[in-house]
């Protein structure tokens, strides 16, 4: 039996509700509403992680896309915050382990600089910058709550520290105990408001979970998702059309659900 649209829309719904039941802060989809606009919560949450009780949240941007040098490859922020003291602080979950690769968090880390130097500036005007991956598993597999990485200099004895301000830091999702540290990795893999320990990651799951309007909210994002994995898949659809070179520009655009504008543009990079 062939679904009508309104059907497909009401499944899609019901299927959007159940999933929103068990995300957790951990989450990338859920991370990313529930620090939205939200300074009090990002300044509460990188308080623990950095240990800095004063520290003051400024400025925050959700999926910030640093896309600065043309050509090189863009990156989506998932929260990404200056302080009182102009420091960065770009704030990632990372579920799967490949997903905090080192290199990954080198390249987080050169992006924040060149999006922090305008020409002309000299480069000791470079911000202090923390680069925080949290995973869910403990991928160094000792422990540890925290590994700060930090440049030292191996030739000084006692290695000193390099000191050119940049800051990489891997919190382990899976650590438990009773510090701060240890109940806010708890309540960021909880999928429970009424469990989590802290009130303003309690107060802020319960809104997206059961508030109309933050369900609403959520409900908006997931669709964003849906549209965008549609669209990635409907232009690698495209580039096989185009590679195999048997159709003209304008099939390609209709049996793909492409603008005409957009399978040209890709022609082009296959020219």
């Amino acid at each position: 039996m062939i679904e009508t649209v309104k059907q497909v829309h009401e499944r899609e719904h019901q299927e959007d509700l159940a999933k929103l039941r068990g995300l957790r802060p951990i989450d990338d989809d859920f991370m990313r509403c529930m620090f939205r606009n939200n300074k009090p919560l990002a300044q509460f949450v990188l308080r623990i992680i950095t240990g800095k009780s004063d520290l003051i949240v400024e400025t925050l941007e959700t999926q910030a896309d640093f896309k600065r040098l043309v050509g090189a490859r863009s990156i989506l922020l998932d929260a990404y915050v200056s302080d009182a003291e102009n420091k960065k602080y770009d704030m990632e979950v990372q579920r799967a382990d490949y997903g905090a690769d080192k290199h990954r968090a080198r390249y987080h880390s050169s992006a924040m600089d060149i999006e922090n130097l305008n020409a002309g500036q000299y480069f000791d005007e470079l911000p202090e910058t923390y680069t925080i991956f949290i995973t869910e598993n403990d991928v160094f597999g000792d422990g540890k709550p925290f590994h700060k990485i930090e440049r030292i200099d191996m030739n000084t004895e006692g290695y000193p520290l390099f000191d050119d301000g940049e800051h990489i830091l891997y919190v382990n999702g899976a650590y438990r105990d009773d510090s701060d540290i240890g109940r806010l990795m708890h309540d960021f893999n909880c999928w429970n408001p009424n469990e989590m320990n802290f009130e303003i990651l309690r107060d802020t799951a319960k809104y997206y979970k059961e508030n109309p309007e933050g369900v609403k909210i959520m409900c908006r994002a997931f669709e964003e998702t849906r549209k965008e994995g549609e669209r990635k898949h409907a232009i690698e659809t495209a580039k096989r059309m185009l590679t195999r070179g048997k159709m003209s520009i304008e099939e390609i655009a209709e049996d793909a659900g492409l603008p005409l504008e957009k399978v040209q543009e890709l022609a082009v990079a296959f020219a």
